[in-house]
């Protein structure tokens, strides 16, 4: 009624070329105005991005507790075991937010344990016995079966006083008094080692008028630097190319936020297949998506990957293995690994000449973000809509 949690299926369940992705899980959350996400902790390391929306998040500790108020672009680590709970205090907008769950007893399952009983689920008290709770809490058992659990004297199971599910309606006045003490995120420091961090506090590594890419690595923060991951967020432009590109090391975990684009990844046909074909030469094969607002798209390690922004253009990425990962280009004027390569080693890799092959380079005056149809830029004066009304929208 409120809102959901859902967990994605585990990565290696949908490809054996995952097989590096069974410890990671995804969950997606989503809860309307004014809801609370009931105190709970897991059984894994939590990284929550905040996708759209403001939220007050509240990690509870043994003698202390610390809230945050949040919005797009936040991040956090909630570390295993610890109990927390969100809010969203807007009065109209939606709470959406991704966390990349990594379990810590089984590789790929997690639990959450939830103070609260509702309809949907016992509270994990109600696993210890009567005795155990009377002398913990010094109480007889009756009493707490009211106060904790909501079940009176004589009732059946069914007739007690619960919330319906985990994210229950929460009036003005509580949110008033919940964010009083609340923090909000550093704009100026991505080196906390416990409180949020923004991801665009840091002027974006690759820009220009067709898109902007800001990235946290490992290096740069100790709480990514633990879980060896690096967040990235991309903002393009409609009929704008994120350039053909491959990751060194990093597994890439890419989360459409807002708006739609074509993806094309190149990968080897396996060595089973090619073994029951040996006298064929080598093929490459091609993976295209077509992509819209919720859609998550692996990008494996070592794989070139292009994105095609078919309208404007919003998306998060995890990207998991991080430490000393390198971004390497295919084309484009900065960053451009075939342009590295010796003329000499060029003409032997390829047909044509290297004075061939360095012009070819040099033709494409970008670099990362390219207009996905330069060919037809000169036909834009004679009426062409689309993407190129876009890019003259575009920010810099």
């Amino acid at each position: 009624q409120y809102g959901h949690v859902r967990v994605l299926q585990r990565f290696n369940k949908r490809s054996q070329q995952l097989q590096n992705l069974r410890d990671y899980r995804i969950l997606e959350f989503n809860s309307k105005p004014n809801t609370l996400l009931l105190p709970h902790h897991a059984d894994a390391d939590y990284l929550i991005v905040i996708l759209n929306g403001t939220a007050i998040l509240t990690l509870v500790n043994n003698d202390d507790r610390d809230s945050y108020n949040l919005q797009s672009g936040d991040a956090l680590r909630v570390p295993a075991g610890t109990t927390y709970y969100v809010v969203n205090p807007d009065n109209d907008e939606n709470l959406r937010m991704i966390t990349l769950a990594i379990p810590v007893n089984k590789p790929g399952r997690f639990e959450s344990f939830f103070l609260s009983s509702t309809q949907a689920q016992q509270s994990y008290l109600q696993g210890f016995s009567k005795n155990i709770l009377e002398a913990s809490y010094d109480t007889k058992f009756e009493e707490i079966n009211k106060v904790l659990f909501g079940r009176e004297e004589g009732q059946q199971q069914g007739e007690e006083r619960l919330q319906e599910s985990v994210i229950v309606e929460i009036s003005k006045k509580q949110i008033r008094e919940l964010s009083k003490h609340a923090k909000s995120s550093s704009r100026k420091t991505i080196s906390s080692e416990d409180k949020p961090f923004n991801l665009r506090s840091r002027d974006p590594i690759y820009s220009n008028k067709l898109g902007k890419l800001f990235e946290i690595t490992p290096e740069k923060n100790p709480q990514l630097r633990d879980l060896d991951v690096f967040l990235s967020v991309v903002d393009m432009n409609e009929g704008a190319l994120f350039l053909p590109h491959f990751n060194s090391k990093a597994i890439v975990v890419l989360v459409i936020n807002e708006g739609e684009a074509n993806i094309e990844l190149v990968g080897i046909k396996e060595q089973q297949q090619r073994q029951q074909q040996e006298e064929q030469p080598l093929e490459v094969r091609k993976y295209r998506a077509e992509l819209s607002e919720q859609d998550i798209f692996v990008i494996p390690a070592g794989y070139p990957v292009v994105v095609n922004a078919t309208s404007d253009l919003n998306f998060f990425a995890f990207g998991i293995n991080a430490e000393n990962n390198q971004r390497n280009f295919l084309a484009g004027s900065k960053d451009n690994v075939i342009s590295q390569i010796p003329s000499q080693v060029q003409e032997l890799a390829f047909p044509g000449s290297a004075k061939d092959i360095e012009n070819l380079i040099k033709s494409q005056s970008e670099s990362y973000f390219v207009d996905a149809q330069p060919q037809q830029k000169e036909e834009g004066n004679k009426g062409r809509k689309g993407p190129l009304s876009s890019i003259l929208r575009a920010f810099y």
